[in-house]
């Protein structure tokens, strides 16, 4: 059972591919009354959870007041006329507000009304809408003979501590319109909490686009499978906490509908921490565990190497060379005394003019070679000896500019050798100005971006996304705004390299070393976060978390 549920937490899946699993599952016998009912029950077991009672300190009854101007809902709110709540009288139970939808979604949200109402909670049902599926209008008419009320404009609506959103599930296309968009603004307003349940109503399922508004909800929940909206990052302030409703989808079913498809995995703390190049074997030396060379800096931008450094110390990687401008060898001998530092001659501007290493060694001595924080563009003629060099490659900062000036993808495609590509969006688009708008569809541009280039590109963003050249997707499930520092990018090259030095000696799939940097890189500094808070979270601070991540 552990093994389906970490197998099944990994999956995430389209409209179409969530459609098509749902039908299978119907085809096989499932009726679709009684998945509802296990659906619905599940989310009520999670309201009970979170909202069991109120402490006598917490015992509160909100009003509604009318003809008021509401102030900001928070920082990325609605704002205008509207609706507020002034907390009165002491209330035993919580008052949940059900808003119910024409589709199954609204059946899922009617059946979590009558579960609390039979549990004693005080509840309402908003239904706006005229004609319902089949069977929501049988659920709706059994609440009703219950004696739950029932409204049917946002106006009557009475007070409540929190709202469950059951207007819209998945595979919303079109965008919503007036009554029910101005009603969703006006819920917007209100201070409750809001429980969506699988999609905040009014999200594109895929793109996680707001089709005209949305519910910004405080907790969704997300049923069977995680949709491709709650990783792009433009849905993200609507979906508030996220988290899976198993319901016991048999994987034989998600494997029948995904077989044929390039697939799109979340990354888990068990798939990352099984690809590490841990443990080592018990006799073992530097070399065997892997040889990075680092060129990185200029005398613009000395601190690009430093924490590029400190990264590529933190991967384990058995040893370090790092090329810098002559002008900084001795900062950086005095910051990573164990590396190798090589001082290049430079230019009048202070970039590396040539690569200059050590007797006997030329870039086929290295395991894997990482280039580009702090280079400058003057630095040109260096990052087109690398590209030319058969071995595996990581571009990042200057050096994807410069690749960018080369032509992406024609120069990509020449190259016999892996290459791993790490932009942040402006960077992407540079380098594939013909790849759709990578900030609508964070995931169908980075899979043609390396199905088109043939390298391995991890897309930075607050839900990092890579791509493999056969266009599977590995997406980094949570991150922290902490990480929106300069440097942050830096430490991420020099981390990503040493793994990938240690990979081409323990032959681990690149892809799968780079979606373990990613998740290791997040991770410290959720840590970092957690500890320091958001604004403790510079880059040399997170170099200082890394390793912890593996000691917790």
């Amino acid at each position: 059972m552990h093994n389906r549920q970490e197998k099944i937490s990994q999956v995430v899946v389209t409209a179409g591919q969530m459609r098509d699993i749902e039908e299978r599952i119907f085809a096989e016998g499932m009726p679709v009354v009684a998945l509802m009912e296990k659906v619905a029950g599940l989310i009520a077991h999670r309201i009970q959870q979170i909202y069991p009672h109120f402490r006598q300190g917490d015992k509160s009854e909100r009003r509604l007041t009318a003809n008021r101007t509401s102030p900001d809902r928070d920082a990325q709110g609605t704002q205008g006329q509207g609706k507020i709540f002034s907390l009165i009288s002491p209330s035993l139970n919580p008052r949940v507000g059900i808003l119910v939808g024409p589709g199954h979604n609204g059946g899922d949200a009617l059946v979590v009304a009558r579960e609390l109402h039979f549990r004693g909670y005080e509840v309402w049902i908003y239904s706006p809408f005229s004609k319902l599926k089949e069977l929501t209008s049988q659920h709706l008419q059994y609440a009703q003979s219950l004696g739950i009320p029932i409204y049917q404009t946002i106006e009557q609506l009475p007070d409540s501590d929190l709202l469950i959103d059951g207007l819209f599930g998945y595979g919303l296309e079109k965008n919503l319109t007036d009554p029910i968009a101005s009603a969703i603004n006006q819920l917007n307003e209100l201070p409750v909490p809001i429980y969506s349940i699988d999609l905040p109503s009014g999200l594109h399922t895929d793109t996680g686009e707001v089709l005209g508004t949305a519910i910004r909800a405080t907790h969704t929940f997300c049923l069977g499978l995680w949709k491709l909206a709650f990783f792009q990052d433009q849905a993200l302030e609507y979906l508030g906490k996220a988290e899976l409703i198993d319901f016991d989808i048999p994987l034989a079913d998600v494997e029948a509908v995904l077989k044929d498809t390039p697939r799109i995995k979340r990354i888990t703390s068990a798939t990352a921490l099984a690809t590490l190049p841990l443990p080592r074997p018990a006799v073992t030396h530097k070399y065997k565990e892997g040889h990075l060379l680092l060129i990185c800096g200029s005398r613009r931008y000395a601190g690009g190497a430093i924490l590029t450094g400190l990264g590529a110390r933190a991967s384990g990687v058995g040893m370090l060379s790092i090329a810098v401008p002559e002008s900084l060898k001795s900062l950086l001998v005095s910051h990573l005394p164990e590396a190798l530092i090589i001082g290049c001659p430079e230019t009048e501007t202070g970039a590396i003019a040539q690569l200059q290493l050590p007797e006997k060694t030329d870039l086929s001595s290295f395991n894997a070679i990482a280039c580009g924080p702090g280079l400058t563009r003057d630095a040109t003629p260096i990052v087109e000896e690398v590209i030319e060099s058969d071995r595996p490659l990581l571009l990042d900062a200057d050096g994807l500019n410069i690749l960018a000036q080369m032509g992406a993808i024609a120069t990509l495609k020449k190259r016999l050798a892996v290459t791993v590509l790490t932009p942040h969006t402006g960077e992407f688009e540079r380098l594939f100005p013909d790849v759709p708008d990578a900030k609508h569809d964070r995931v169908k541009a980075v899979q043609e971006a390396a199905t088109q280039s043939g390298a391995v590109v991890l897309l930075k963003g607050a839900r990092t996304a890579i791509a493999n050249p056969e266009g599977a997707v590995w997406i980094v499930s949570e991150s922290t705004p902490a990480l929106a520092r300069g440097g942050s990018g830096d430490v991420l090259t020099g981390l990503l390299g040493g793994l990938l030095a240690q990979a081409a000696t323990k032959q681990i799939p690149v892809e799968d070393i780079v979606t373990t940097a990613a998740w290791w890189h997040s991770q410290a500094g959720i840590l970092a976060s957690q500890e320091r808070s958001e604004l403790g979270v510079d880059a040399f601070t997170l170099t200082q978390y890394l390793i912890k991540i593996l000691s917790n």
